[in-house]
């Protein structure tokens, strides 16, 4: 069955959705039913709203710490902590959206033959310098190596003086920046009042909501000491960031729902789930975690096996490693370390060529509440079968999916 997708739709509830992530409301249906009030009250007036006469309490949110939170939130996404009136978005700004950032985007659609490649040449310290600036940057953390290759090529470098304008409220979205060095301040319009709301120091990255949801800069960003920042153009952003994102959010979507262990999540759980879940590959016999290590992460195999191994102690100064158990796609291990708070009770190798999902540990408490239940209910699953196969006490508590 085909179903047509009214005109306007997707850009309507495009800038409603970036109106979420920059207030963060506490109560969404209320923030909702004041954003639509709104919108429908300028369009029957004439007039713009989100000014001070028609303006409607905001309701209270969640703060963003840009000091303090790895700097891989969007500087777009910030709000003041303090309690402060809800501006809806400007109606002029929906009319002049017809400009760069007004064309929608379909990830579907292969654009890589319509737009010419852009690429910047670069020195090979050049190029080791961008590699070390974009290694932590969560948005090139799924692209494969020659979708991160054509971005390295596309990006250029930008040397900045104490007080230039990066990016200006209101404007349209050009670049996506990813700092190498430098010191920036956030500024944001407050009842016409612009106030500073947060800081980058010499690391993070800023400018991708407006390029993703082709909505106007959400704030101003501006140099407080001599930097260097690496620039991605918008079309190179969209055609290789943004449907990759879209692509493997799909992707593991279908792949997250198939999971037993996630059964118990409501919809809008998993989707949180997929947002930050991340993919890692690994090859025949590496080591992906080491029994007695500090738990970080929690793994779900996507394709491959895995071998759980644990080690034995045969004298006082001999040990060897036994096979514990093979994770197979869709399951997982890794989970008890982080369940009981304790080292990894075993080691886990790939098994030929392997891609796991991974969730690191503030992910996993956030998000996989839910699924603490069942979790805790396999450790007893676990210590028979250790004390079976090791005559060990309850503390071995192997870290496998039976």
């Amino acid at each position: 069955m085909s179903i047509e997708i009214p005109e306007g739709l997707t850009e309507l509830l495009q800038r409603f959705t970036v109106e979420v992530l920059r207030n963060q409301p506490g109560d969404l249906l209320e923030f909702a039913l004041q954003y639509f009030t709104q919108l429908k009250d300028s369009e029957t007036t004439g007039t713009a709203f989100g000014n001070d006469q028609n303006s409607a309490t905001r309701p209270s949110g969640k703060a963003v710490n840009f000091i303090d939170e790895a700097m891989q939130i969007d500087s777009e996404n910030e709000e003041e902590s303090d309690e402060e009136e809800f501006i809806a978005p400007v109606m002029s700004r929906f009319i002049r959206r017809a400009s760069v950032c007004a064309e929608a985007f379909n990830p579907d659609e292969d654009e890589e033959d319509k737009e010419q490649r852009v690429t910047h040449p670069k020195t090979d310290e050049q190029r080791q310098r961008l590699q070390e600036a974009c290694r932590d940057i969560l948005l090139f953390k799924n692209l494969d190596p020659e979708q991160f290759s054509q971005v390295l090529d596309a990006m250029f470098e930008k040397f900045l003086d104490v007080g230039e304008h990066i990016i200006d409220e209101d404007d349209d979205g050009d670049n996506f920046y990813v700092i190498e060095r430098g010191t920036f301040d956030i500024y944001m319009r407050v009842d016409g009042v612009e106030k500073t709301v947060g800081a980058y120091d010499n690391k993070g990255s800023f400018g991708e909501l407006a390029l993703m949801y082709n909505t106007p800069r959400a704030a101003t960003i501006i140099s407080t000491s001599p930097g260097a920042l690496w620039c991605l153009d918008r079309l190179t952003f969209r055609r290789i960031i943004v449907k990759n994102n879209a692509l493997k959010r799909r992707l593991y979507e279908e792949f997250i729902e198939s999971l037993p262990l996630l059964t118990s999540l409501e919809l809008s759980e998993r989707m949180k789930v997929v947002d930050v879940l991340s993919s890692r590959a690994f090859c025949d016999g590496e080591q992906i975690i080491s029994q007695g290590d500090l738990a970080d992460c929690f793994y779900i195999v996507e394709s491959g096996q895995v071998r759980i191994t644990m080690k034995r102690t045969r004298t006082k100064k001999d040990q060897e490693d036994v096979d514990i158990a093979t994770c197979s796609r869709g399951q997982y291990f890794g989970e008890l370390a982080l369940v009981t708070n304790k080292p990894r009770a075993a080691s886990a190798y790939a098994v030929g060529s392997v891609k796991c999902l991974v969730m690191d540990v503030q992910a996993f408490e956030r998000l996989l509440g839910p699924c603490m239940d069942i979790m805790k209910r396999n450790i007893a699953n676990y210590e028979e079968q250790l004390v079976t196969l090791f005559e060990c006490s309850t503390t071995d508590i192997e870290e496998i999916n039976p």
